[in-house]
């Protein structure tokens, strides 16, 4: 398993806001990633408009993951409506 760290965008309102974490934490948990650190940045104003926001929050979560369940965890965030943007990071140890 390697650590990897996830950034996330969410919606402000707070009902898209939850779902969408919940979601998110539920897909992770399914797939066996372990999160080790969760980090809430706040709002913050979006480089440029992502679908018709122009504010977001941000939520960091180092985790550790099979680099194969990093490919399904991208397919099925795809699909998550109550996401912004998300990255995965490789951290080097």
């Amino acid at each position: 398993m390697r650590q990897y760290e996830l950034t996330v965008i969410f919606p402000l309102e707070e009902d898209q806001h939850s779902a969408g974490r919940e979601l998110l934490l539920s897909d992770l948990a399914a797939n066996g990633v372990e999160i080790e650190k969760t980090d809430e940045t706040g709002d913050r104003d979006l480089a440029y408009e992502i679908k018709k926001r122009k504010r977001g929050k941000y939520v960091l979560f180092t985790i550790r993951a099979d680099p194969a369940k990093i490919a399904v965890l991208d397919r099925v965030f795809k699909l998550n409506a109550n996401l912004l943007k998300y990255l995965f990071v490789r951290v080097e140890e």
